[in-house]
């Protein structure tokens, strides 16, 4: 049967399907809420596709396809198959990234801790935490207001017993009640770690009721030392709750809100999380679209980022901004608000994307400009006729003579344009001779642009002395380009420049972002030719 019998014959149901290319490697995985409809979509609305996806297509040699009960069954599925094979077009899945979780151990004298490795038999676990700031700053919560031991004691009633430990400093200072040395009971510790898992469960509420009528009591039995203990934690619970983005003291309800704005390239995303009425924590993402995956689809896929990897104790409402129709499991809902308290958590997180977005943008055209303020510095500073914001960087690398290499750099609006550098291995000299060797790829560099029709660039520099230089500046003159592009070079010793025809070289301060701009041109082609230099070394060492 061949590939177009089988995609007729394909069923209408929820599955997985396989592209695999001529030689019969997996190069793509994708899942459907009908198998017969999505994959028809790529061989016949072929002038909806983008250039990659029209890429992708034209490889593809052989499909399989796997049948589920249900579009999210599906997404478990692929995503199985793109971590394991690594499929050449997948990248929203490809990465096997892990959040990191808080980790209440269950030994009898229980440890809390971070991890990203999830182990069910060493204890409970808690999260994961998207946001590794707000992870830290709930186990130093729980750690502080509960005195839970931060040392690795493999502690035991025995050992207890035995007095086999010594309180250590933390104990000195108030952070630990000395379980070690029975300085604390088993009952009172274990107390502590239930408390503590009340708030990494963002029962925070509780846990405030709990502190505030522990104070009353002993304030009332005229203990106020205790009592000013519970004070001092509350305190560091309203701590905790003032790192909120927003907090309504009526509501108690937990929720996922999930916000986008999709281009034509990319879809932003916003992340809320809401424990108890309070927004816990905002994260921000940006996702390429790879394949002209819809807005609704990588909703899910991020979506399946956050909860393929957690277990769910109970049913949990995400919100968003976007008309869904893609069904999930029991435990999963997706709305899409309307009025009320959940609709002001969407426009939040709009706002906050929206915030986000501009925010970057701005970086953007700040960097932006202040590259341009830099290249309109070098040409002032250097007495350039032309702004130079296309400038190439020469330098030559080469080991007691052999294997020699040149490698040029460009920058083009004050940053690199890697995609135009370029490395040659040198043909006409024997031994080291730089002065040839600068001469001979200076001359291909240039007759290739001139053959071409390309753009030549409005600086050229050499890095070396005066001798370099004039090397070149005769190359320039023989293909009739001096005179065109501005060319110096830059002595590494002293960071002199010199320009051509003149016997005294221009010295910068150190501090001024055009000789700045200079070094880290002169640097970069150094880095890229050195390490050209080196991989010519070891393949020529293996043969």
């Amino acid at each position: 049967m061949n590939l177009q019998e089988k995609i007729r014959n394909l069923p209408g149901k929820p599955g997985v399907y396989q592209y695999f290319n001529a030689d019969g490697t997996l190069i793509y995985v994708g899942k459907a809420k009908n198998l017969k409809k999505r994959v028809s979509s790529y061989f016949l609305k072929t002038a909806q596709h983008s250039r990659k996806t029209l890429n992708m297509v034209s490889q593809i040699a052989e499909m399989e396809f796997t049948v589920v009960d249900s579009e999210w069954e599906a997404f478990l599925l692929e995503n199985n198959f793109i971590k394991s094979f690594q499929p050449k077009y997948n990248i929203l899945l490809r990465d096997d990234k892990t959040y990191p979780y808080i980790c209440v151990t269950n030994e009898p004298f229980p440890r809390v801790f971070s991890t990203r490795r999830v182990n069910k038999s060493d204890g409970k676990y808690f999260g994961p935490f998207s946001n590794v700031k707000v992870m830290y700053n709930m186990l130093e919560l729980c750690i502080k207001l509960y005195h839970i031991r931060t040392c690795d004691l493999n502690l035991n009633t025995r050992s207890i017993q035995n007095e086999k430990f010594k309180v250590c400093m933390e104990y000195h200072l108030g952070n630990c009640k000395g379980p070690c040395a029975n300085h604390q009971s088993q009952e009172d510790y274990l107390a502590h770690i239930r408390e503590a898992e009340n708030v990494l469960k963002g029962n925070v509420q509780a846990a405030k009721k709990f502190l505030q009528e522990s104070m009353a009591q002993h304030a009332a039995n005229l203990e106020f030392e205790q009592a000013e203990v519970y004070r001092k934690k509350l305190e560091l619970i309203a701590q905790y709750q003032s790192k909120s983005v927003v907090s309504n003291a009526n509501s108690t309800a937990n929720f996922h809100v999930l916000t986008l704005i999709g281009s034509d390239e990319n879809v932003d995303m916003n992340y809320l999380k809401v424990v108890g009425g309070n927004i816990r924590y905002s994260d921000n993402y940006r996702i390429k679209r790879v394949l002209d995956e819809s807005d609704e689809e990588i909703f899910f896929y991020k979506l399946f980022d956050f909860f393929s990897k957690e277990r769910l104790d109970g049913r949990i409402e995400v919100l968003t901004n976007i008309e869904t129709s893609f069904a999930i499991d029991d435990k999963i809902s997706v709305t899409l608000p309307k009025a009320g308290f959940k609709k002001q958590l969407v426009e939040m997180s709009l706002k906050n994307l929206e915030a986000h977005i501009r925010h970057r943008e701005m970086n953007k055209l700040d960097k932006e400009e202040e590259k341009l303020r830099v290249v309109k510095l070098l040409q002032k500073e250097l007495h350039l006729p032309d702004l130079p914001l296309h400038i190439e960087c020469f330098d030559n690398s080469n080991l007691q003579g052999t294997n020699a290499v040149s490698a040029v750099v460009c920058f083009k609006n004050g940053k690199p344009s890697k995609k135009d550098y370029r490395h040659y291995n040198v043909r006409t000299v024997e031994g080291p001779n730089d002065f040839d060797t600068m001469k001979e790829v200076v001359f291909r560099r240039y007759r290739r642009l001139l053959d071409e029709q390309k753009p030549l660039p409005n600086l050229i520099v050499i890095d070396g002395g005066k001798g370099q230089l004039g090397v070149a500046v005769e190359v320039l003159k023989e293909l009739g380009i001096y005179g065109k592009v501005s060319i110096v070079s830059i002595a590494k010793r002293l960071e002199e420049i010199y320009f051509p025809g003149d016997e005294l070289p221009l010295h910068l301060s150190k501090k001024s972002p055009a000789m700045l701009l200079l070094q880290h041109l002169r640097n970069e082609a150094h880095r890229f030719g050195i390490t050209f230099h080196r991989n010519k070394r070891s393949r020529a060492a293996l043969k």
